[in-house]
């Protein structure tokens, strides 16, 4: 027989829409079954397995109904999006694509993590400057795992009545257990740092704390991402409710070239020097990095352009920095 911990999983993944989930822990059950030596009952569940990884059109009528669309108050907290991004898509260093990968695994192999009593990865807090990745990487986590992803809407969230936004962020936490996706607090620092929205410092303290005791307490498969882009204004308190810290940093040339060179290589001329123009755009984030290359493409298919030229991405490019000097 499958374990507790599978069942609960199979029963979870399937009512989710988790086809790989699914197909992970049913995997499991068989190998598990192939050890205790029912050999054709361990076929017979490959077999099953096969035929439904086969006929992908016997689930897809479940899939097309979004169970997990937020309802009542929480519609006013959560909103929620079925990203289809893949990690493939983000330009990372080596350091934190390791990280990401270690993440996505560990869920995917939940379960078999979970019957040995030990923890998945999946509570996580983000750091670094604005237009890194961070609001990428909770799209990632959702389109690699097949989970949807609940953004928490801060102007829902707090409020200048004591005990009203430790009392939404509980309805948050058991949404978490309710419907498994990536719940993530973009801002993170207001929760705790944002003295600004009350004249009442205790009320800020008591947020911090209701927050403090409800991550430590969760104990959902959902995921927890928080982002920040000041980390030094955090309690110190938050860091150790996270199972991983991931440091965020603005492109070096290398990861620059990488960047204008995806977004342009099929209507850039054969001449371009990528590295010519990874040096004039250091200092912009890979969100800046993105948008420049756009308004590069836009300008030449507004021309009648069949090719982007470097001047024309130099221009972009430094249209872009004046106006990020500008917005800080």
């Amino acid at each position: 027989m499958a374990s507790a911990v599978q069942l609960k999983a199979l029963l979870q993944s399937h009512l989710e829409g988790d086809d790989a989930r699914f197909y992970s822990v049913a995997m499991q059950v068989a190998a598990h079954q192939a050890k205790l030596g029912h050999g054709k009952l361990a076929e017979e569940l490959r077999a099953l397995i096969d035929q439904a990884k086969a006929n992908p059109s016997l689930m897809s009528d479940r899939k097309a109904v979004p169970i997990s669309k937020p309802r009542g108050e929480l519609v006013s907290l959560l909103s929620v999006s079925y990203p289809k991004s893949h990690l493939a898509e983000m330009v990372l260093n080596v350091d934190l694509e390791m990280q990401l990968v270690r993440i996505i695994r560990e869920q995917r192999h939940a379960a078999e993590i979970l019957s040995h009593g030990l923890h998945p990865r999946r509570k996580l807090l983000l750091v670094g400057p604005p237009g890194t990745g961070k609001t990428m990487t909770a799209s990632v986590l959702g389109g690699e795992l097949g989970l949807p992803l609940f953004q928490v809407r801060l102007d829902g969230l707090i409020t200048k009545f004591m005990g009203e936004t430790a009392a939404k962020l509980r309805q948050i936490f058991e949404s978490t257990q309710k419907t498994r996706g990536v719940y993530f607090f973009d801002e993170f620092d207001a929760i705790g740092s944002q003295r600004g929205l009350t004249n009442d410092v205790g009320e800020v303290r008591r947020i911090l704390n209701s927050f403090l005791q409800m991550i430590e307490q969760d104990e959902s498969h959902s995921l927890i991402v928080c982002a920040t882009n000041h980390p030094d204004i955090l309690d110190n308190a938050l860091f150790r409710r996270f199972d991983d810290l991931l440091h965020y940093e603005l492109p070096d040339e290398a990861h620059i070239a990488d960047v204008l060179k995806t977004r342009l290589s099929r209507m850039a001329i054969k001449n371009i020097s990528w590295k010519r123009l990874a040096s004039k755009s250091l200092g912009l984030s890979y969100a800046e990095l993105v948008r420049a290359a756009d308004e590069a493409l836009k300008s030449a298919l507004i021309e009648r352009n069949d090719k982007v030229s470097e001047k024309d991405v130099c221009i972009a490019i430094e249209e872009r920095r004046k106006l990020s000097l500008r917005l800080n």
